[in-house]
C-alpha cells in the first residue's frame, strides 16, 4: 500500500483485498479497517456561562463548544 502521499488518494484507510490466499485464510486481528469516526460523547470543562435568557430558552456559553451546528448539549455542574 506504500505510504500516504506518491498518488495515493483514499486507499489509506480502505485498502481493498485484505484475506491471505492460502496461510491464515482470514482477515488478522488488528487490520485498519475503514470505520465511523467522530460519534462519540465528548465532556469538556472551564467552559463559562456567560449569560441566561430564560424568555427565549438560550444559554450563552463561551469557549469552545464541541458538536455540529443546532446540535444538543447538555450541561453538567
Amino acid at each position: 500500500m506504500g505510504g500516504a502521499t506518491h498518488g495515493q488518494h483514499d486507499r489509506l484507510r480502505a485498502p481493498g483485498s485484505m484475506g491471505n490466499a492460502s496461510f491464515a485464510a482470514r482477515v488478522i486481528k488488528g487490520k485498519r479497517l475503514p470505520g465511523r469516526m467522530g460519534n462519540a460523547r465528548v465532556k469538556l470543562m472551564n467552559l463559562k456561562v456567560v449569560k441566561i435568557i430564560a424568555d427565549q430558552n438560550l444559554i450563552v456559553i463561551s469557549g469552545s463548544v464541541p458538536g455540529a451546528k443546532n446540535s444538543t448539549i447538555i450541561l453538567q455542574k
